[in-house]
């Protein structure tokens, strides 16, 4: 009896268990709304992006043309300045001419060339850099004293005084160079280098009066323009000018 009570029991059982709950309809309807939202979210993305690529890409296109514009506008500025420039040349270089023409007929509208009067300065073993020197500012409208110091020998002097009077047939013929015979004492720590180039501005008022302008040289220096250009352009300042004074007034040994 037990054995049968159980068996109905257990068929009873499987009869009373309950069905699955029917969600299955519901889940792949949520499932198909999920896949419309991604679906839709998808393609408003991509239309987002295409929006944005079609403005960066008309973006660029207007930075290319107002560019070109530029350029184009540049290069026509450019093309007519170079148009128009030769007419200024041509006038400007006429009014040159004109004036060169009106000089050069009435040579008083020139202004008179001036002098310089060099005071070059050299020692021992400078004989040939004095010489090198003398060579590149030599003018024969300038004078020159030339000065070997003390300490120098009495041969390197008679060499420099035979340069000037028997090997340089330029400068014997206009006279415009001297050496001293005796060398003064100068120690370049001390007043005596000053009283050297006041010893030779004396000599050379003495012996040239018709100069204008002073410069101090010493065997190492070596001129950076030629001497026509010097005097031309010294040709058109007054000449009382003291540069002394001028670098002062300007602030130039502050």
């Amino acid at each position: 009896m037990r054995f049968r009570h159980m068996k109905v029991t257990s068929r009873v059982q499987k009869r009373d268990i309950p069905p699955a709950p029917p969600n299955a309809l519901q889940n792949l309807k949520i499932f198909e709304l999920r896949c419309k939202k991604q679906s839709s979210h998808s393609q408003q993305q991509e239309t987002m992006k295409r929006t944005h690529i079609s403005y960066s890409l008309d973006r660029t296109c207007m930075i290319l043309l107002i560019t070109l514009a530029l350029l184009s506008l540049i290069l026509l500025l450019i093309v007519g300045q170079n148009k128009s420039s030769p007419s200024t040349d041509t006038s400007s270089n006429q009014q040159k001419h004109s004036i060169l023409d009106q000089n050069l007929n009435d040579p008083s509208q020139l202004p008179r060339l001036p002098r310089f009067a060099y005071f070059i300065s050299g020692t021992k073993g400078d004989v040939s850099s004095v010489k090198r020197l003398l060579q590149a500012v030599y003018h024969p409208r300038n004078y020159y004293l030339l000065h070997l110091d003390f300490e120098a020998s009495e041969g390197e002097r008679l060499e420099l005084a035979k340069y000037v009077k028997v090997e340089s047939g330029v400068m014997r013929e206009f006279g415009n160079v001297m050496v001293l015979g005796k060398g003064d004492l100068v120690t370049y720590k001390g007043p005596t280098m000053i009283a050297s180039i006041l010893h030779g501005v004396a000599i050379l008022m003495k012996q040239f009066e018709d100069w204008d302008w002073f410069v101090n040289l010493s065997a190492e220096d070596y001129p950076l323009m030629p001497q026509d250009d010097i005097l031309h352009i010294f040709s058109y300042l007054p000449r009382d000018l003291n540069f002394l004074e001028h670098t002062s007034g300007i602030g130039w040994k502050e």
